[in-house]
This record gives C-alpha cells, sequence and structure tokens, in this order.
C-alpha cells in the first residue's frame, strides 16, 4: 500500500516528519480545552536489569485528571542530553500498563522515550471505564502527550507538538487509533487486534454478540454489577442484555467511541496488524480501518496474524520488531528502515514433527488486496430449504467460544474438524462440487440469498464449512457471520457476507455454505420462527491472487530483521530441531506407565533459575502416586510437561515407552484434570461431556460416558445447565471428563478442591478402585491426611528438586503416633478430651472416626489399658507416622 499515490494534504503531514518538520502544528479543539495534568507522584528513578546495554531507566508516576488518577511508567535509556521521539504504548482490555512493560523496555533501548499508562479503571489507575471516551480515556492521552512536550529528552517539532507515536492491542489499539483522529501531534500508529467501529463489532448486522459483550463486561466489573463503567455504558449493555437486539441508541453510543467516528481525520503513517482467529474483532475491522486511512493519503500497511481474541499465536516478538521499525521510518526519520511488505499474512503449514509445534510461514504483496481481490465464482446445490428457530433459541450451534478458542482455531486452520455443532433441523446448507484443484481463500467469500420467515425478522448464522471426501467438516477459524434480515415475512434478497478468512481448500474437497438460525455466540429471537432460503447466485471466493507465499517457514525479509541476523536465526532453528527429534519407542517400558528421566525445566528469561530441575521417578501399574510439595515446588509444571503443554528444557518423558511431545499420540491414553476444567454454562453437565468427546474424533462408544457419570455422582443435576453448579458440582464433572475413555494412566491435580467430606471420601475410594483395575493413578493435592490414605506411592518435590520417592509407608516409616481404630459411631468430644488426659499421652486427633493418639512417655500397652478403662471400644491399635510429619521433615519445616 505505500507504493499507492497519496493526497498532497496527507503527504505534506508526513512526508515532512521524515525530515524533523511538521506542517500546520496546530491542535484540535480537544488539546486546547484540556487542562495541564498535574503531577502528582515524582516517583524514583531506578535502572531495569537488561542483559543488553545499555540500561533503562523506569519512573513510575501518577496524574491527576479531571474525574481521575492515571498511573503511569516513563522509560528512558542512553545520554539524557539526546533528544529522542516519544512513544505511548496502551494495554488491552482488563490489563494494564505493566502487560505492556517489556515493549517498552525494549524501545527504549532503541531510543524512544516511551510512556506506558494504566486506562481509566485498570490497573493502579481510578475513574470509571467508558470505552474510550473522547471526553475522559482519549482525552487523558493528549494531556500525557503535553506532559512529554515538557520533557527535556523529547524531541519537538514545534512548541508543545513532541514527536510521537501510540501503539497498543486491542482496547489500545482504539485508543491509538482515536488520539490519532483527535489530536494532529500523534506522529504515526502501530494497533493490534482492535476495533474500528465497536457497534459493528458487537452488534454486527443487527445481532447481538452476546457471549462475547458479557466476557467483555464482566472483565471490566469483576466484582459484579456496573463495577468500575460508567453509567451510560452501563445501562447500555444491561438494556440490549435484557432485549437481545441492540437499540439506536447502544450504536449511537458506540460508535462515538469508536475510531470510525473520526476516520477522516487518521492521517498518519498506520501498521494494522489483526487475528485470522478472533471472533471479536475479525478481520473485517482492520480492512475497514485500512481503506479510510489509506483513501486520507497515509502509509498504511495490514499484517494478519495467527492467533486473536480466541487464542493462537499473537507473534508478539515479530510484531514488536516490526512497530519498532515503522516507528525508526516515521518517527526517527530513517528512509533505509524497511518497514515489510504492504500487506503480509501469516500461514500454517502443519505441524512439525520433532515438538508438535505449528509451523507457519508468511505469504506477502506490494499492495493491500482488500476482501474481494481476484473472485471466483463456486456453483452451490440445494435448491429451497427450509429450517427452524426453536423455541428460546435452544440448543444453540456452536462456533466460537470465548475461552475455548485457541484449540479450535488451531485445529482448523490445520484442516481438522473443531467442535462444531449444528443441529438437525435448525439449519440449511449449500455444496459445492468437488474441487478439482486446490483453492486458497484469501478475503471475504460472499452469496446472494432470499430469505422468507414465519415472523417479521430472520436472524441467520452464515457459516463457510470445509467438507473433506470422508465428510470431516471444518470451520476456518471457527468464524460466523451473523445477519438480521428485517421485514422478511414476504421474503427478502440479500447478499451476505462471510467470514473473512485465509484458508486453503485441498482437491477433492468441497465448500458448503450453512445457514444456522442459532449460535451459542449470539442473541436469537426467543420466539419460534420459521425460515426458508435459496441462494440465487454462485458463491463469490476471493483468491488474492497476488498474495504469494514465502518458500521457507520464515519469509523472506525475516520481519525486518538484517539478513545476518536471519541467517544466524535459520542455525539456531536448525540446530534445535535436530537436537528435538523424538526419541524412537522403548519396547522394553512399553507396559510402564511413566518414566521421567532428568526431568529439567528453567523460567522464561533465565539462565539459572529452575521450575524444576533434574527430576526422575517412575511410576508402576496399578499405583496411586501422589506428587506432594509446597507452593513453588515445581509440581503443576511437571504435570504440564507431561501433558505436552510445555517443553522441557531437558531429560525426557516417557509414557509407555513413548516420548512426550505435544500432540504425541500416546497422550490419548493419558486423562487429565490439571488447573480446571472449562465448561460450557449453558449446556447441561451431560451435553458438556458428549462435546469434549465429540471433539477428540474418536469413536462415541469408547467414551464409556456412562461409567464416568456413574463416577461423578451427579444425578438429575446432570441435565442441568453448568452455570447452576456449585463449586464442588463443577469438580467432580471435571473429574468425570477426565475419566472419559477410561484412561489408561491419569492425572489429578487438586481434584479434591470444592469436595465436602463425603465427597472427598468417595474420590478417595474412585482412585483406589480406578488404579485397582491395573490402570494408574497421579495425584497432586495439598491434603496430605487424603493422600496418606488413598495413595501407595509417593513423590515429594521441593524448589524443583525431588526431595524423596517410594512407598508411602517407607516415607512415612515408625512414630511416636498410633492410629486407634473405634468401633461403632464417633465417640463425644467429652471422651475424647478424656482420653487426651490419660498419663502419658501428648495429644488425641480425630481420624474419620477413628483416633490419632500421639504418645509422650507412656508405652503402646499402658495406652490401651487405658482406653479400654474408659469404656472406649477399641478394635485395633498400630503405629502410625502421620504424612505431615514426614512431608515437613524432609522440606525442612516448609508449609504445603
Amino acid at each position: 500500500m505505500e507504493s499507492r499515490s497519496t493526497s498532497p494534504r496527507a503527504r505534506s503531514r508526513w512526508a515532512s516528519r521524515l525530515g524533523g518538520g511538521k506542517a500546520g502544528g496546530g491542535r484540535r479543539w480537544l488539546v486546547g480545552a484540556v487542562a495541564v495534568a498535574v503531577l502528582t507522584g515524582a516517583g524514583a528513578w531506578n535502572a531495569v536489569a537488561s542483559d543488553e546495554p545499555p540500561p533503562v531507566r523506569a519512573v513510575d508516576r501518577t496524574f491527576d485528571m479531571p474525574g481521575a488518577t492515571i498511573d503511569t511508567t516513563y522509560f528512558t535509556s542512553g545520554p539524557e542530553a539526546d533528544r529522542r521521539p516519544a512513544v505511548l504504548l496502551g494495554h488491552g482490555f482488563g490489563g494494564s500498563k505493566d502487560d505492556v512493560r517489556e515493549q517498552a523496555e525494549s524501545l527504549a533501548r532503541d531510543g524512544y522515550a516511551v510512556l506506558t499508562w494504566s486506562a481509566r479503571g485498570f490497573g493502579d489507575s481510578t475513574g470509571r471505564i467508558g470505552l474510550n471516551d473522547p471526553d475522559h480515556e482519549v482525552a487523558d492521552v493528549s494531556r500525557l502527550i503535553d506532559w512529554l512536550a515538557r520533557r527535556p529528552e523529547v524531541r519537538l517539532d514545534a512548541a508543545g507538538d513532541p514527536r510521537v507515536g501510540i501503539a497498543g492491542a486491542s482496547y489500545g489499539g482504539a485508543v491509538a487509533l482515536l488520539a490519532a483522529g483527535h489530536d494532529d501531534r500523534v506522529d504515526a500508529i502501530a494497533p493490534r487486534i482492535t476495533y474500528w467501529n465497536l457497534a459493528d463489532a458487537l452488534f454486527p448486522n443487527g445481532v447481538f454478540k452476546s457471549l462475547w459483550a458479557g466476557v467483555f463486561f464482566n472483565t471490566g466489573s469483576p466484582e459484579g454489577g456496573c463495577g468500575r463503567f460508567t453509567p451510560e455504558v452501563c445501562a447500555l449493555y444491561e438494556r440490549v442484555a435484557v432485549s437481545g437486539e441492540p437499540d439506536a441508541a447502544a450504536r449511537q453510543l458506540l460508535e462515538a467511541r469508536s475510531p470510525s467516528a473520526v476516520g477522516d481525520r487518521i492521517e498518519v503513517p498506520a501498521l494494522i496488524a489483526q487475528g485470522q482467529s478472533d471472533s471479536l474483532f475479525p478481520l473485517d475491522q482492520a480492512d475497514a480501518m485500512a481503506t479510510a486511512i489509506e483513501a486520507n493519503g497515509a502509509p498504511v500497511a495490514v499484517d494478519w496474524i495467527t492467533g486473536g481474541h480466541d487464542g493462537g499465536d499473537l507473534e508478539t516478538s515479530r510484531l514488536d520488531d516490526r512497530t519498532t521499525a515503522w516507528f525508526d521510518r516515521y518517527l526517527k526519520g530513517d528512509e533505509e528502515t524497511d518497514t515489510g511488505p504492504a500487506f503480509q499474512v501469516t500461514r500454517t503449514g502443519g505441524l512439525d514433527s520433532t515438538d508438535g509445534t505449528v509451523q507457519t510461514r508468511g505469504a506477502t504483496s506490494a499492495d493491500y488486496p482488500g476482501l474481494h481481490d481476484t473472485e471466483r465464482p463456486l456453483p452451490l446445490s440445494g435448491g429451497t430449504e427450509s429450517f427452524e428457530n426453536p423455541p428460546g433459541a435452544g440448543p444453540p450451534a456452536i462456533s466460537a467460544v470465548p475461552g475455548l478458542g485457541s484449540g479450535l482455531t488451531q485445529l482448523s486452520s490445520l484442516g481438522v474438524g473443531g467442535l462444531n455443532i449444528d443441529f438437525p433441523g435448525q439449519f440449511a446448507s449449500f455444496d459445492s462440487a468437488p474441487l478439482d484443484t486446490a483453492l486458497r481463500i484469501t478475503g471475504s467469500p460472499t452469496v446472494t440469498v432470499t430469505v422468507t420467515s414465519t415472523s417479521d425478522d430472520a436472524v441467520l448464522f452464515a457459516k463457510l464449512y470445509d467438507v473433506a471426501p470422508d465428510g470431516t467438516q471444518t470451520l476456518p477459524s471457527q468464524l460466523v457471520t451473523p445477519v438480521r434480515v428485517t421485514d422478511a415475512r414476504e421474503g427478502r434478497t440479500v447478499e451476505l457476507p462471510l467470514p473473512t478468512i485465509d484458508h486453503e481448500v485441498e482437491s477433492g474437497h468441497q465448500l458448503r455454505l450453512v445457514l444456522a438460525a442459532t449460535d451459542l455466540g449470539y442473541a436469537s429471537p426467543a420466539d419460534p420462527a420459521t425460515y426458508t432460503a435459496t441462494v440465487e447466485d454462485a458463491l463469490t471466493v476471493p483468491t488474492a491472487a497476488d498474495v504469494t507465499t514465502g518458500s521457507a517457514p520464515l519469509p523472506a525479509w525475516v520481519w525486518g530483521l538484517p539478513i545476518v541476523a536471519a541467517v544466524v536465526a535459520f542455525l539456531l532453528l536448525t540446530v534445535r530441531r535436530r537436537t528435538a527429534d523424538a526419541p524412537a519407542p522403548d519396547p522394553a517400558r512399553a507396559e510402564v506407565p511413566l518414566e521421567i528421566t532428568g526431568l529439567t525445566k528453567r523460567y522464561a528469561r533465565s539462565a539459572d533459575r529452575y521450575a524444576v530441575r533434574d527430576l526422575s521417578f517412575r511410576v508402576e501399574k496399578g499405583q496411586v502416586l501422589g506428587l506432594l510439595g509446597p507452593n513453588g515446588a515445581g509440581k503443576t509444571t511437571t504435570l504440564r510437561m507431561l501433558m505436552g503443554l510445555i517443553t522441557p528444557d531437558d531429560g525426557e518423558i516417557r509414557v509407555f515407552g513413548h516420548a512426550i511431545r505435544p500432540g504425541a499420540p500416546v497422550l490419548s491414553r493419558v486423562g487429565a484434570f490439571v488447573e480446571g476444567a472449562g465448561f460450557l454454562p449453558h449446556l447441561s453437565g451431560r451435553a458438556n461431556l458428549e462435546l469434549f468427546w465429540a471433539a477428540t474424533g474418536r469413536p462415541a462408544e469408547d467414551a464409556h460416558i456412562e461409567e464416568a457419570l456413574e463416577i461423578a455422582g451427579l444425578g438429575d443435576a446432570l441435565q442441568r445447565t453448568v452455570r447452576t453448579y456449585s463449586q464442588g458440582m463443577r469438580q467432580r464433572l471435571a473429574i468425570a471428563q477426565a475419566m472419559l475413555g477410561l484412561p489408561d494412566l491419569l492425572i489429578l491435580d487438586e481434584p479434591t478442591n470444592g469436595l465436602d467430606p463425603p465427597q472427598i471420601r468417595e474420590m478417595r475410594e474412585v482412585m483406589i478402585q480406578y488404579a485397582a483395575a491395573g490402570r494408574t493413578v497421579i495425584v497432586s493435592s495439598h491434603l496430605l491426611a487424603e493422600v496418606e490414605r488413598s495413595c501407595t506411592h509417593l513423590v515429594v518435590m521441593d524448589r524443583g528438586r525431588l526431595v524423596q520417592a517410594g512407598p508411602v509407608a517407607e516415607i512415612v516409616g515408625p512414630g511416636e503416633t498410633l492410629l486407634v481404630a473405634v468401633a461403632g459411631p464417633p465417640l463425644p468430644d467429652a471422651l475424647v478430651d478424656k482420653a487426651a488426659a490419660l498419663p502419658g499421652v501428648a495429644s488425641v486427633e480425630r481420624s474419620d472416626g477413628d483416633l490419632l493418639v500421639r504418645l509422650d512417655d507412656a508405652t503402646p500397652s499402658e495406652l490401651l489399658r487405658g482406653l479400654v478403662e474408659l469404656d472406649i471400644p477399641v478394635n485395633g491399635l498400630g503405629p502410625h507416622r502421620r504424612l505431615e510429619d514426614a512431608f515437613l521433615t524432609l522440606i525442612g519445616g516448609d508449609t504445603p
């Protein structure tokens, strides 16, 4: 896009900055209206540790703004007398200035004065969240620019006019765009995964994006109610959430606080990065901003990354480097800096067989193609189809789900069917013929459809599946396009824009257009209705023929890195992949559920701090192994490496003789409950388990779902929605989910959290019985008494290292505590107190109806005589040293 011509007005604005001056320099009304911010906290300078000289100086400051106090940090490096451009870094919704600290330090080392801040209502800043209100959040940015203009180390274009760029993601990306439209002192911007029109993002085509809006609102109101939002924003959400349909006032408020409201005034170079895995702010939002800013005559580059708000790789390091290059060009005026192509899209290319990571490569073009470049028609079959909107719009179809998107979108990007549910009778489908050759879709396909409804309006959800010859459906990036068709009783013909994607359809595959009546992520009419749909013309598919894919996993220009660095990166990757080859299975250990050897994991960006270090142990069939250690011992890190969720720095893990790598096939023999489970709150417990198993792609008969449900013990609650469950009920459902398929190795992390004592006792029996059938259980828990009762073996860790491993009896050993088995009902408290008062007895504690007696100087026979004299019905007595004692001894007295 940079090669396109620009208007004289815009060209004079940004071209003059390359030479050190700025055309004009007058401020808009916002800048003239604001008062000078009052510095309320001087702060103290400190050096930020870095492996690369020079060090970074950082100072925390607070600014009094009208109605809020804004918390900031200011970063500089190098000689203080040198004037340099400034950069403001904004954070995402729900975050704070701390989220962008690493990028701020990097930019400071590269010769920028960097100011980060927490927006109103976030972090340590006060005030209420106004969704980037021009009178508040955007005005705050202009006041911060005022302050930068007074800093002696910041380069000025004119008095009160610093050379300044703004970057940020999501919420911070939107404020970068808004500030550029409201304050003409902004010289360059680099927004990421953000919105152009918030009304279009939350009310696309007149349909309320209810699930994302709920996440959005609850993030800003963790305490419930209106929380930190301004009253007008709170009223908007509550009104639309109740009605299920956006009104004109809601649209007007959100549009006024969107970059699109000042789109004709954003005339600065813009590097726009948007996520392909993003059902919140999809790619069409980036297209709208790129089209508008380019029309103003400013240079624009567009970068489609693999991840987004639904999860996946945000390509942070690459985008940080590209942002620095962008600012070097347009803030420092370095015309030799390569800012990269006008259009870049990251494409997936399968899994690396050595470590299971997704391979990516860049595709580029010299011009931004837009969403409808080089279109190709594909006829669709199907004629006219009828389908129902069910009463209450349930059960809803499922596509993208906030919080579950990362795994699902990664599957779809690899051409693997994700969790896509369309209920029979609630959708119409229209298929293309099988493709003769492969087809790359880059942009937004369109189709013309005539829709008729028995109600006034029809709400449809359009999606385009890639259908393999075996019938497997893949929904690219899990995206759908909602559309409200008004006045549909007599039939209306509409052109439907389908989701913007970059997806390759293989030869022999078909494209399937599905029009569904419901979707979990959106509000549908509660009243039942019958819809009919007729495809009037061929499906039009954009192919963007000028976008070419690089021949290597990294693009040729290596995203702005110098050639030497690219060579070094290639060599490092080559060496790493050669050393990461997966070892062959070991037949001698094919019957060993788990063997860990020399396992090591360092903390990020640390060469000498370890989360796990040189850990080795082995687990046999039929064992229930307890993994113990204080907080920070490395237990959860070990379990995550065992599950293939993170990669060890050294050592190996073998499950049934197979080395563990992300996505290793042997992991299908492992069930796990680690760090909680995510359930769809609007579905029942049973439906959640069924959907989870369906997503694995394994046969339904292999799920053994009835056995898992029996273990869960939820009774009639299985038919209720999960949002009505207590914590204990959710915990039991999560454990049942881990047991689906009756895995040979079951891993449970804190399985008794949220369970009451009878449920804990039931869980103990479940684990014992599960292992007795020849399977293996590994359990991590802080309830040492439960571990002692349920586990046959223990592994004790401390500070990432193995302290001791072996049978429970061996680790607990002999001791001076006796277990007294008592017949009949629990003893009265008065009788227990009398036992504790016996001569030579130090203490007596209850233990599941029995007694744990710690002796002082009495002998066991003397104790037995005293208990009988108290008429306590003793039916057993034996040595018992509590696991807690052994544990504290092993770790030197630390608490778990």
